[in-house]
């Protein structure tokens, strides 16, 4: 069965090609304390849908490129717009 993750898009630059920050929660073996994972993925677009900040699900396929073995299942949620701060008069 092919692994399925879920991440939100950090980058959408190159031409049919994502990259997804997949974040995770796991605890230590020995000191059963709870710490943050961020992992890094670089998915299969083909048709430049996703953008950055949309959350994505992306599904384990065999090699694309040297980077490359997921691609675009679905978006899941698209973003919502990003805040650009103005300049201030002087």
């Amino acid at each position: 069965m092919a692994k399925t993750l879920t991440g939100i898009v950090t980058s959408d630059v190159r031409d049919k090609t994502i990259t997804v920050t997949v974040t995770s929660r796991e605890t230590h073996p020995i000191y059963r304390k709870q710490y943050t994972v961020s992992r890094k993925y670089q998915a299969h677009d083909e048709n430049n849908e996703a953008h950055v900040g949309d959350k994505v699900q992306i599904t384990e396929t065999r090699p694309i490129s040297r980077t490359k073995s997921f691609i675009l299942s679905n978006i899941e949620e698209r973003a919502r717009g990003s805040i650009e701060l103005k300049e201030e008069a002087v």
